[in-house]
This record gives structure tokens, sequence and C-alpha cells, in this order.
């Protein structure tokens, strides 16, 4: 069977390229897999591309400038291009930088139409959308949510009510998730299902517990909170100022994060680590993985965490904290938004070292229930329960 996935920008960093990686690299042993990138902004991918996949773009950022200056009527065209465009995908999600730009939209759909792919996964909404208004019927096209319904524009909503029900199949990543499409789309049962993001198969390092250190992983982004992660912090430094706390992450949303730090003065305790590639690797030299985030669509350095032995304290945020942490066994799960809750369980850990460890070893067992195997035998039923209800025929 051959499975080729539709991504933004598959040379980039953040949680979704590494996601799809591992699962591609997964279903790879098995399976023909291919990793479709709308855009390419960079030579080589930031993350090594899995042994069997084949990673391919289908524009590069910044050809259309290049050469002579369009016409106007290439210009005209072009504009009209883009208001379709948005009318399919919506306008906050079309103007996301230059995935569907004229040039990226066009290749997407001579891709579809050409592809020799048995199943194509899109994985963000628009992209989802494209692949239910553009799949030809031979193709098994199913969409792969990374983000909750609730943190979705009420357009864009609008749009996923009247075109995802047109896929052939859908995932999403929390059993909550699961519930709120479910109720939101009047799914069909089978047509949906909840399908966690899966640990690659590694050796991972442990954590000896022995590094004053907490980490924090993700985007620069306002959805992180990363300033209220500080705040919490302020608490454990002051009484413990052999305590470091290292934030993980790209992005250049991060003016008002080192605004907080200065405010603070946590300047030699706080440590902007910028983009690694290798995360449990990093997350292995903590002691602690803190998460202030307002939401998670699932949680995915938590049970990076998890697999290096670092139990976790989390605000309990929509959806995936809830679960993945049982509390008090392989993690603290606080009050939503509570910032003081936040430093007191940060600090319960800090304190008690013996706790850490006991957390750390249960958070390894817990890291197992998502090892790549099972992953990658749900999706393979999913894909041949789905292809049977749709009379598509696999190789």
């Amino acid at each position: 069977m051959k499975i080729a996935f539709l991504i933004a920008n598959g040379y980039g960093m953040g949680g979704t390229v590494r996601t799809v990686y591992n699962l591609a690299e997964g279903l790879a042993a098995r399976h023909e897999v291919e990793i479709v990138s709308l855009v390419r902004r960079r030579e080589e991918p930031f993350f090594d591309v899995p042994e069997g996949v084949v990673l391919r773009a289908l524009t590069r950022t910044g050809s259309e400038g290049k050469g002579e200056p369009p016409t106007r009527l290439e210009r005209v065209a072009d504009r009209v291009s883009r208001r379709r465009t948005a009318s399919l995908v919506g306008g906050a999600e079309a103007r996301r930088e230059d995935f569907y730009a004229p040039a990226a939209t066009r290749a997407l759909r001579r891709f579809l139409k050409g592809t020799d792919a048995d199943v194509v996964i899109g994985t963000r909404p628009g992209i989802n959308l494209l692949l239910a208004r553009w799949a030809p019927r031979r193709v098994l096209a199913i969409g792969q949510e990374h983000v909750n319904l609730a943190d979705h524009s009420d357009e864009l909503r609008a749009l996923i009510a009247r075109r995802y029900p047109r896929l052939d199949g859908m995932t999403v990543l929390t059993e909550a998730d699961r519930d709120a499409y479910r109720a939101f789309l009047g799914a069909a049962p089978g047509w949906l299902t909840a399908m966690p993001n899966p640990l690659p198969d590694r050796d991972y390092p442990r954590s000896t517990q022995d590094n004053p250190i907490i980490a924090a992983a993700g985007r620069m982004a306002p959805v992180k909170q990363y300033p209220k992660l500080v705040e919490a912090f302020a608490v454990v430094a002051g009484k413990h100022p052999d305590w470091r706390l290292r934030v993980y992450g790209g992005g250049g949303k991060d003016g008002a994060l080192r605004r907080r730090i200065t405010d603070l003065g946590l300047s030699n305790q706080v440590t902007l680590m910028g983009r690694v590639e290798d995360l449990t690797g990093e997350l292995a030299k903590a002691a602690i993985l803190a998460v202030s985030s307002r939401v998670e669509g699932f949680g995915m350095t938590i049970i990076e965490g998890f697999s290096v032995g670092v139990p976790a304290v989390s605000f309990d945020c929509p959806h995936g904290p809830r679960e993945i942490i049982e509390d008090g066994r392989d993690g603290l799960l606080v009050p939503d938004q509570d910032v003081d809750a936040l430093a007191t369980a940060m600090l319960r850990l800090v304190e008690d070292r013996d706790e850490r460890l006991r957390m750390g070893r249960e958070a390894v067992l817990s890291a197992g229930r998502y090892a790549i195997g099972p992953i990658v035998e749900q999706w393979e039923r999913f894909i041949g329960e789905r292809s049977a209800a749709t009379g598509r025929r696999r190789r």
C-alpha cells in the first residue's frame, strides 16, 4: 500500500512535522510512504527524514518572485486564485504564511489528480478541506487533526462542518476531541477515531534526576503561556536558587517572555534554548517537565519527557495533559491557569528527589502506551476499515 502525507512545510521544525515523521517511519516498515510538502524553505529538512520515507516539495518559497515580473493578467489570475482558496479554506487559514499561495494550491491539485497513492492523509485544516474538495475517488482521503475543535475560528468550523464529511475518514489526537467532533459533525460510527501521536522506536536515555533543571518545550507562541511559567518558576528560584528553567522552542514571538524574565530578575536562571533536533536527549538532562499551555492538542512533549523518565507538572488544560498524565503517579496536574498551584507542584517535586524518581519510573511505563508498533497497527486497521466501508481497493 502506498501512503502519502500532505503537510504544509515538511522541511521545518514543529510538533506536527515531528509527529508526521514519526508515524511515517513506523508505516514505512511495511508500506511505501511519502511526505509531500506544499512549500520548501530550506535546502535540507530540519529533522532527518526517516529511512524508507520519501520527502518531496510541491513548491519552493520565493520561486514565484524569480524571473520576469508577472504580467497584469497573471496578477489578476493570482488574486482570483487567492480569493478562491480563501473561500475553500477560510480567510485566516488562507493567509497562513505562503502555504496556500496560488503556485502551492495549483501544485497540490495537480498532485492529487496524478498521484498513485492509495491513501492520502492531510495534516492541517486547510489541507484537509482541499483534500475533501479535490481528492479523486480512487484515493482514500483521510483528514488528520492536530488542533482541538474548540480552538478553530467560527469561520473554519463552519467550513469543517460543511466539507469534512466528504472525507473518507478522520483522526483526532484525544478522546475528548473525538467526542467534540462526533457531536459537531454527527459522524457515522467508524468514520472518526482518536489516534494518539506515537513515540518512535529508539534507545532513549534516562534522566538521573540529579540535575536541578526544569524543562519546557514548544514553539514560542502565546498559547504556550511561557510568561506564566516563568512567574511560577520565580517561586521555585526564590527558595532554590540553584535550580534552572530551560525553554526549548523556536519562533520569533518571545519578546514578552524575555521581558518577563528580566522583570523578575531571572536572567541567570532562565535560558531560552532555541530549536533542538534531539529534544528527548535534552529532556533527559532535566528532572521535571513543566507545561503551562492554555490548550494542548495532544501533549507530545509530555510523552517525550516520560520516555526519558521525567515526570510532568501541567495545567489541567484542554485536552491532552489529562489524557496522558495520571495525577500523583507519573506527574502532577494542577487547576487550569492557576499559576500559584503550578509553582507549588514544581516545588513539591524540586524538594522531593525520591518522589521524582518514583514518578520517573512510572513515566517510563506510561510512555509505553504510545509505542510506535501498536499505533501503526491501529492506523492499518483504521485504513482497512475505511477502505472496506468506501469500496476502495488497496494494493
